[in-house]
């Protein structure tokens, strides 16, 4: 766990400077101004343990660390912060939840909240202080965190999936702009096989990359695991159709994807062995930080997704959620640090120095100036609002919550991309482990 206080912000003042976050007696004095009017007191003697996703751009941890220090400091409130693999979040929060002990917060991924619903401490007055502060929210951020007109969770940002390529390569292969449909990507993809720069995404059991991109191939083609209604409709034409595409797409890839985890494109791209994948930004910013790497960093650049039959984005982007749970002895802590968080004299400087890691759910950090400092930032500021929530067009709660997290799209797509099963196989088990999660 990591402490933190005063002296040990000032010693990494300068590396936080360089992300662009307020360091130093600024952001002490603007904390000290903010708790004194904040809507939220923490009580005497409060101690919070947060759990978050360890970070992948180092600067956006220094940040984060900053604000829990000024925080401390200007509440009183003890912070112990430690981090979790993105696979290890979801299984140590539900210990938690079952338990009623061990953490206080936990910043998860995807539709977090909806796990624990009768567990977590309810955020409404948080979410609509921020939510008329800060220009409203976006439409998934928002369905993902709230159940029956109550907000479980606080949506604080979205880990933005976007293209990642070597443009080197596209041009090579006859592409001169990124596709920017189904048909034009799957053939850019055989391209890049054929001239031996293959594209390569995960499919195995990758929380973030592997749920990001298969969800985005089911939706595209008009396929969802339910309807609006929650009847299972998983098998159907339109999944056929989902299946058969993403075969063809796979049988381009780079070897090895069926067991990837959510860093081995990361280390597939830097290492030259890929060249056209799904991630965060955090690929190009590794490439721009590394003296070695300088080419691949000129070389590498973003687009949006590519949008399928059904004409318009169907984006299953990485939802960050914090949540509270209501075991925590010191509520308005809690509230008042979440809040702490998003208030635009932190989140701003914050998603700086997350260098385009993190894409803001609040329509008010639209003009943030992150999307601006590198042109190649940009595909990321539209990755909030592109996106549907887990549930796709079905109700968010518990139960979407559930298949993302068992990986049951994910497993269908494999199953059929390996040939462990065929088509109708892959899709009766997917839709038998959903009817048992929607009965």
């Amino acid at each position: 766990m990591n402490e933190f206080t005063r002296r040990s912000l000032l010693k990494g003042g300068t590396a936080l400077a360089a992300a662009g976050a307020l360091t130093g007696p600024a952001l002490f004095d603007f904390a000290k101004a903010w708790a004194a009017d904040a809507p939220w007191k923490a009580e005497s003697g409060a101690k919070l343990t947060v759990m978050r996703w360890k970070r992948f751009v180092p600067a956006e941890d220094d940040a984060f660390n900053a604000m829990v220090a000024a925080f401390q400091s200007a509440t009183g409130t003890q912070m112990n912060v430690f981090s979790e693999s993105f696979e290890d979040v979801q299984p140590k929060a539900s210990v938690a939840a079952n338990t009623g002990s061990g953490i206080d917060l936990a910043w998860g991924l995807h539709t977090l909240p909806q796990l624990f619903p009768t567990k977590v401490l309810k955020m409404n007055d948080v979410a609509d202080y921020l939510g008329k502060k800060y220009g409203g929210w976006t439409d998934a951020a928002q369905k993902t965190c709230m159940l029956n007109g109550d907000w479980l969770g606080i949506p604080v940002a979205t880990i933005g999936g976007a293209m990642t390529y070597r443009k080197s390569a596209l041009d090579k292969a006859g592409f001169k702009e990124f596709p920017k449909d189904f048909p034009g990507f799957l053939a850019m993809c055989k391209a890049l096989k054929a001239n031996n720069t293959p594209a390569g995404f995960a499919l195995g059991h990758a929380t973030g990359d592997a749920n990001g991109w298969l969800h985005w191939v089911l939706w595209g083609h008009g396929a969802y695991t339910v309807d609006k209604d929650d009847k299972v409709i998983i098998n159907s034409p339109e999944t056929m159709k989902a299946l058969e595409y993403c075969k063809a797409l796979s049988d381009t890839f780079v070897p090895g994807v069926a067991s990837w985890n959510d860093s081995s494109n990361n280390k597939a791209f830097l290492a030259g062995e890929l060249y056209c994948t799904a991630n965060g930004i955090s690929i190009y910013v590794a490439a721009k930080d590394d003296a070695t790497k300088k080419e691949l960093a000129e070389d590498t650049y973003h687009a949006l997704f590519p949008v399928g039959p059904i004409g318009k984005p169907t984006e299953l982007q990485l939802a960050s959620p914090i949540l509270a749970f209501n075991f925590t002895k010191y509520p308005n802590a809690a509230k008042a640090f979440i809040a702490f968080m998003l208030e635009k004299e932190n989140f701003d400087k914050w998603l700086m120095g997350a260098r385009g890691y993190l894409t803001h759910t609040l329509n008010a950090y639209d003009s943030s100036p992150v999307w601006t400092a590198d042109p190649k930032n940009e595909p990321y500021s539209h990755c909030s609002k592109r996106a549907l929530p887990a549930s796709g067009i079905g109700k968010v709660g518990e139960k979407p919550a559930t298949a993302i997290a068992d990986f049951i799209v994910v497993d269908m797509f494999a199953n059929y991309c390996t040939g462990a099963k065929d088509a109708k196989g892959a899709m009766a088990e997917a839709e038998r482990q959903l009817k048992r999660i929607y009965r």
